[in-house]
């Protein structure tokens, strides 16, 4: 049985790369949820609220909706964003994606999920590539993102415009 996944992004280039290339890449630090994300698992995607460089101004938002493609492997070559070194990664399939700006606000649903236990400090857990989501939280999350999202296609060049460097 596949399990669903919030797949946290903070970086706007790495955001773009994602939905462009429909790849995930991550950071050498094991992470037990990294190493048991399988193929069919699917990932709501999330754009920290930081991710655009104005964190005063930009809300954190679920922005898509994608299916792991292959599980995760050490890459040929790792990914890099700025002095980071991505060595592993999987393939997705991005279904659906919400226009730059759209998607639903996460900390409003916070206290209706119970991957967030503690709703005064819900943020701790946003450090980390992935957090497993029960079945309930995916459902509500992907009913709440619905009524924002279209086909990647229509919608990527959003991301892609505001990555400071191009995909």
């Amino acid at each position: 049985m596949s399990e669903s996944y919030l797949l946290i992004l903070g970086d706007r280039d790495a955001i773009a790369w994602v939905l462009e290339e429909q790849r995930m890449a991550f950071p050498a630090t094991a992470r037990a949820e990294v190493d048991r994300l399988a193929e069919g698992d699917e990932l709501l995607i999330y754009a920290t609220r930081g991710a655009f460089g104005n964190p005063t101004r930009d809300r954190g938002r679920v922005i898509g909706r994608a299916v792991a493609t292959s599980g995760v492997a050490v890459l040929d070559e790792p990914v890099v964003f700025g002095e980071r070194a991505f060595p592993r990664g999987c393939d997705l399939r991005v279904e659906s994606l919400a226009p730059w700006g759209g998607g639903p606000e996460l900390r409003p649903l916070v206290d209706r999920l119970e991957a967030f236990p503690d709703a005064r400090s819900w943020s701790v857990r946003l450090r980390r590539p992935l957090l497993r989501l029960p079945a309930p939280d995916a459902e509500l999350l992907k009913a709440a993102l619905d009524p924002f999202a279209g086909p990647r296609a229509r919608n990527v060049n959003g991301y892609r415009e505001r990555a400071t460097t191009r995909t």
